[in-house]
């Protein structure tokens, strides 16, 4: 790993936060018009069913495409007020690391992770999702109680987790402080810990 100094620009962000808002909505109302008009079309015949199951799979494919650009604009809102927000919770990180370990196949990319802030005795690592769901939640956990089997050099250091998202599904980031992690939402072009006052995070080492 290695350290990676965040820059961030207001106003670019602002201006790429507005494109990426208005592609999403007309992504979302280009799968309702074909999903409608398909379901409209819908015959019995095996060549209806197979366009379905092709037009499924395509907008499944940009659907995934375009969380994944969602995400990489996720980490760097969420970069640029990171060090500030823990700070201001007691967590006197100083610096982001950048993980150099996203390479392998997919089962082993599994085991990344987003964001790191450390000041050497304590790390805060960070799961970014465009939308916060429960089975999210407890992916990460999972993934932070084997941190330092993942990450060894780090064996002494004291572990916390937090997930930074956009959109929260049924309730998971009152789960995810339930579960003791920092929760950071992403608005506008800043970002925000949504954890009450008095939270005290788990140390998962």
């Amino acid at each position: 790993m290695s350290v990676q100094k965040t820059y961030s620009s207001e106003k670019e962000i602002a201006e790429i936060w507005k494109l990426f808002r208005e592609t999403d909505r007309k992504m979302q109302e280009t799968s309702r018009e074909l999903k409608e008009g398909f379901r409209k079309m819908r015959k019995s015949s095996q060549e209806t069913d197979r366009q379905m199951k092709e037009t499924d799979r395509r907008l499944e494919k940009l659907d995934q495409l375009f969380n994944g650009q969602w995400g990489k604009l996720m980490e760097s809102l969420v970069k640029g007020d990171l060090i500030k927000l823990l700070q201001k919770r007691g967590i006197d990180v100083h610096y982001i690391l950048r993980d150099e370990e996203r390479q392998g196949t997919w089962k082993e990319r599994q085991w990344e992770f987003d964001i790191v802030a450390v000041n050497g005795k304590e790390l805060v690592v960070v799961e970014v999702k465009t939308t916060l769901k429960t089975k999210d939640v407890d992916h990460f956990i999972k993934k932070l109680q084997i941190f330092t089997k993942l990450r060894p050099r780090y064996k002494d250091s004291k572990i916390y987790g937090a997930v930074a998202y956009l959109k929260a599904n049924a309730d998971s980031d009152k789960y995810a402080e339930k579960k003791k992690l920092f929760v950071i939402r992403a608005t506008g072009s800043s970002a925000s810990i949504t954890n009450s006052k008095n939270f005290k995070p788990k140390v998962f080492s």
